[in-house]
């Protein structure tokens, strides 16, 4: 059986007529007229080609099909006298001499039209996945995903980094995530981890003496699906360099990642080397968040002592109050409630607010709590006719949180206030060091511990003698964000085992517990590691951004859904139990009280 074809059903153009082709593809559908005469769209990867089908055998062959059929057509193309100008092969029409069937559809119902399958139940597009990538639309996303891996990987290599592989079976780490464990069959009772991130392999590389180093790296952490985070794995552009500041790893993304955005994004806007760079502070003062989205022209300002004394129980002594001003916003009351309650879902507190009146006048809201001091509110905020002002209260973080939502829910709702078709890259800079643990109230690490803190050992030995608070101390960690979207995190590691050790001893844990949770790095450090700094950009995120979409599983060839299932292969799935045995585990059922 013969099987190549001449042409894809998206080659076929007007030059083409009168010769003799030969497609294949699938029977995306049928239109009948008469016993012997139909039309046939006939689809493949590249694009779809009308049959004409003229003969009463022929026709034989297509009415004892199910759409979806895969054939082998042999035809000769003609110009078609209804041309379709929406279609690349509108103006041609192959009349086939034969179809051959490759592959029956044997159900008569789809369980979702082909070409409309996002408007599908999320359930059966991934129970029907292997259909639902048949769609142009989702399958374009996954092109795309192709295009923007090889332009990384291509941008990486032309910046002299070597693709090197780490493992996928290593130790469960400490810190960070929940992990994924495999138990090891040759050694009972122990497990290996699936990497969360390829982060020590990639810092022993460095001491190994590789100066550059990325690999597009598979992650695997077991938590909860968000709309920009799948659950279980994802793929990050890892990359690390030797004897390298934090500048030197900026440098290389702003080079590699605007040609990128600007050929395959779904926007022809978008920032330009050097990005923007915003303290961690300042971040959360001015945009109530540490992934700011600069899309967005408004900002959050400070009405904490413009509110002293003011009878409102969210306003009292000690409380931040923070406030976003929205000029000329017509936002009626109704939308104005909705916008409230959406922001306390999302936040876990209750936002307020207040209008200003053509008069000059505050109005709805807490209104009547401001009036005695409407003239200092006024100035101090820069308040017009027409402006509504969005309001938070409460403990600092919660008060700046929960602003910063209102701030994005605000510059979606109010017109001209935020430029959606358009890419603005920032990083954030001199995130801190710790934090207070909310369940310890101790302090604890507050992101990467191998991180290196600003000012070095000097900073960690003023923490330690008491003269510094350690709240205080930052980290030269960084984050790159694009509309809003955490796309990475990355930081100057700490590379010398002494200043480890002090930063460990801040939190608790002497130079013994810093070798036996990281053996091999704390080993390979005493033997002379070079400063080095890297950062990680999610892919799948990155991808997400370029097509334009707001759900991570629409650009991920094979997800899972919310639930970290596999609805296609059914996984997580029961296994027999010799294989238990092999791996020496017992299925212990949780007692019901």
């Amino acid at each position: 059986m013969m099987q190549s074809r001449t042409h894809t059903c998206n080659d076929l153009r007007i030059e083409h007529v009168g010769a003799s082709v030969t497609l294949v593809g699938w029977m995306e559908n049928v239109r009948e007229v008469g016993s012997n005469f139909a039309f046939v769209v006939l689809r493949d990867f590249y694009g779809t080609t009308q049959i004409v089908v003229e003969s009463e055998e022929l026709m034989k062959i297509v009415k004892s099909l199910n759409k979806e059929s895969t054939i082998r057509v042999e035809g000769t193309v003609r110009e078609r006298s209804s041309k379709n100008a929406k279609l690349a092969t509108g103006e041609i029409e192959v009349v086939p001499s034969s179809i051959e069937v490759l592959g029956r559809c044997r159900y008569n119902e789809l369980p979702f039209e082909i070409n409309r399958s996002r408007d599908a139940d999320e359930t059966q597009r991934l129970k029907y996945r292997y259909l639902d990538l048949r769609n142009p639309a989702v399958k374009n996303n996954i092109i795309l995903r192709c295009n923007v891996v090889a332009a990384l990987r291509s941008a990486m290599l032309a910046h002299d980094f070597l693709e090197i592989t780490t493992p996928i079976l290593t130790a469960s780490s400490p810190e960070g995530a929940r992990d994924y464990l495999v138990p090891a069959r040759k050694h009972p009772g122990k497990f290996y981890a699936l990497p969360q991130a390829p982060q020590q392999f990639k810092q022993l590389l460095m001491t190994s003496g590789f100066d550059r180093y990325f690999q597009i790296a598979p992650c695997f952490r077991d938590e909860d699906a968000r709309g920009d985070r799948s659950p279980g794995e994802f793929y990050q552009l890892d990359m690390e360099m030797a004897f390298a500041a934090q500048d030197d790893v900026f440098s290389i993304i702003e080079d590699v990642f605007p040609p990128i955005f600007a050929k395959y994004g779904a926007y022809n806007v978008a920032s330009t080397a050097p990005f923007r760079r915003i303290p961690f502070n300042e971040a959360l003062e001015t945009y109530g968040s540490d992934k700011p989205d600069l899309r967005i022209d408004l900002v959050l300002q400070d009405m904490t002592k413009l509110v002293e004394g003011v009878d409102f129980a969210p306003f009292a002594a000690g409380n931040t109050v923070k406030a976003i001003v929205v000029k000329d916003c017509d936002l009626a009351r109704k939308a104005v409630d909705k916008l409230c309650a959406d922001v306390e879902v999302q936040s876990g507190q209750k936002p307020y607010w207040f209008k200003v009146d053509e008069n000059g006048e505050f109005a709805g809201g807490i209104a009547k709590f401001l009036a005695d001091r409407k003239e200092a509110v006024t100035a101090a905020l820069g308040l017009t006719p027409g402006c509504f002002v969005g309001v938070t209260a409460g403990a600092r973080l919660a008060a700046l949180k929960t602003a910063g939502v209102m701030r994005k829910m605000l510059g979606a709702a109010v017109p001209g206030h935020m430029d959606k078709e358009r890419y603005e890259f920032c990083w954030v800079v001199d995130f801190p060091m710790y934090e207070l643990g909310e369940e310890s109230g101790e302090l604890e690490f507050c992101h990467n511990p191998f991180s290196m803190p600003g000012g070095g050992e000097a900073t960690l030995d003023k923490a330690l003698a008491g003269e510094l608070d350690p709240l205080t101390i930052t980290a030269q960690q960084y984050d790159l964000v694009c509309n809003g979207v955490e796309l990475s995190s990355g930081a100057v590691r700490n590379h010398d085992p002494d200043i480890m050790i002090k930063a460990f001893k801040l939190v608790r844990l002497g130079e013994d517990d810093v070798k036996s949770k990281f053996p091999a790095m704390y080993n390979a450090f005493c033997y002379g590691a070079p400063p080095h700094a890297g950062i990680a950009p999610g892919v799948d995120r990155m991808v997400m951004l370029l097509a334009g979409e707001d759900s991570i599983r629409e650009i991920i060839p094979f997800p899972m859904n919310k639930n970290a299932q596999d609805i296609l292969m059914g996984a997580p799935s029961e296994v027999e139990q010799k294989q238990l045995d092999e791996l020496h585990i017992a299925i212990v059922s949780e007692e019901k009280e």
